[in-house]
């Protein structure tokens, strides 16, 4: 377990910070960046945990909320060690995302997907206050997944990191969508209306 005792180190006062495997890097590099997103995302999401609790299935979303935060913080210990795990030292592996959170997202994205209405239009963030933080958090995980892409093509990294991240924009939009009535009250996009 982590223990935190000084908050601040000063050792980044010059711009670089280090890698889970000790490397120095400029806080602007792009794995800074993509693990930077991440929690990012992982904030966005803890606004929308305060939101769930307008709804009438609160304890089941706040659930699930919780166990993509903590998947999140798995996800950013991923980013931030080089490498795909494949030769990560067996005494001390890094943490890397899993093909199991993966498959997690999916189970549920299918479990709440089921239940939602049809889809006729695209969907315009909002709705409910929990539907609209949720819209947010697909954004800013979808930024996400654009800079864990571009760090895959620049160095090697756990092909989970992109599944993932992938999935996740996927649960925050039928999430979404569940916290707007099971899809009734989407506010939907009406093409040219507005020309």
């Amino acid at each position: 377990m982590v223990q935190l005792t000084r908050i601040y180190t000063k050792s980044g006062d010059k711009g670089k910070t280090a890698l889970g495997n000790g490397k120095r890097v400029a806080k602007n590099h792009i794995r800074v960046d993509a693990y930077g997103t991440v929690d990012e995302t992982n904030a966005v999401i803890g606004v929308a945990r305060l939101h769930s609790a307008e709804h009438g299935d609160h304890e089941n979303i706040d659930a699930m909320l919780a166990r993509i935060q903590n998947d999140l913080f798995d996800l950013g210990a991923d980013l931030c060690t080089p490498g795909d795990g494949t030769d990560d030292s067996p005494d001390q592996p890094a943490l890397r995302i899993t093909a199991r959170q993966t498959e997690r997202l999916e189970q549920e994205i299918d479990a709440i997907n089921a239940g939602l209405a049809p889809l006729k239009s695209f969907v315009l963030p909002g709705g409910s206050a929990l539907a609209a933080q949720l819209h947010v958090a697909r954004t800013v995980s979808r930024r996400a997944e654009r800079l864990i892409v571009e760090l895959s093509e620049m160095e090697t990294i756990n092909p989970e990191a992109v599944r993932y991240i992938n999935r996740l924009s996927d649960h925050m939009f039928v999430l979404s969508r569940y916290a707007n009535n099971g899809g009734k009250g989407d506010v939907l996009w009406q093409p040219g209306l507005t020309r």
